[in-house]
């Protein structure tokens, strides 16, 4: 059973508060990685909604709404915790166990891949962003650290804290594929900014949960669900014409 986050060692987390920037450069970063211009790759990936949409299930607004309120609570719950905990927790010890974590909860291979490829994505990005600060580790994980994990520990390299690792990843978990469901449908945009408006409560509720299950034992943080969302993108791999990655 991984170790409780306490046994890591406070060594590691006190100094990795001696080396943040300031809170304004963090919250900087914050928006650059919560920003779809950022070049980490989210834009080539739609989050299940392509794949929905193919299937019919998603067609206008309101399926819409509803399949980001299903994504967030699920999908979004999962990330937003995973990343939580690597922005509260530095070293390579801790993000290790907490990627071994977010391989147990992924059970798509495709959304695997899709994962850690987003993760070296990002890598890239964030190197750019925070320099030298960039914990080394990353780049070691075999194929690639998965993306909430890698955007945690860029998160805490930079001085985000965890709340901030959860919201951008809860933020990003809707705002992603409506941004997809734009380019696909061809819906109003603006109907669809006031559908991740109205999420925002719940993303905040996600936010909360996620900072809290960050100081739990590993193996217990959010394990939600979401199979419409696994065979999806198990389907999406066999679509002949697809816009998205994933």
């Amino acid at each position: 059973m991984p170790p409780h986050p306490s046994e890591l060692g406070a060594k590691t987390r006190a100094g990795a508060r001696d080396s943040h920037p300031d809170s304004g450069a963090g919250a900087v970063l914050a928006l650059l990685l919560a920003d779809g211009r950022f070049p980490a790759g989210g834009h080539a990936h739609s989050g299940g909604v392509e794949a929905a949409v193919a299937a019919g299930r998603v067609v206008d607004v309101d399926d819409l709404a509803a399949f980001l309120t299903g994504r967030l609570a699920t999908a979004g719950v999962v990330a937003a915790s995973l990343a939580a905990a690597a922005a509260a927790h530095p070293g390579e010890e801790a993000g290790r166990l907490l990627d071994g974590e977010a391989d147990a909860r992924c059970a798509s291979p495709a959304l695997r891949q899709a994962s850690r490829q987003q993760g070296r994505q990002l890598l890239r990005a964030g190197a750019a962003a925070v320099g030298d600060r960039l914990p080394g580790w990353l780049s070691m994980v075999a194929g690639g650290p998965h993306h909430p994990v890698a955007l945690g520990a860029l998160a805490g390299a930079a001085g985000i804290g965890a709340e901030g690792a959860a919201r951008v990843v809860a933020y990003g978990s809707v705002a992603g594929p409506a941004a997809a469901a734009v380019r696909l449908l061809a819906l109003d945009p603006l109907a669809v900014a006031g559908i991740v408006a109205a999420l925002g409560p719940a993303m905040e509720a996600v936010v909360a949960r996620a900072a809290a299950a960050a100081q739990a034992d590993f193996a217990d943080l959010p394990s939600c669900a979401g199979p419409r969302l696994d065979l999806d993108a198990e389907a999406h791999l066999t679509m002949e014409v697809r816009l998205f990655a994933s």
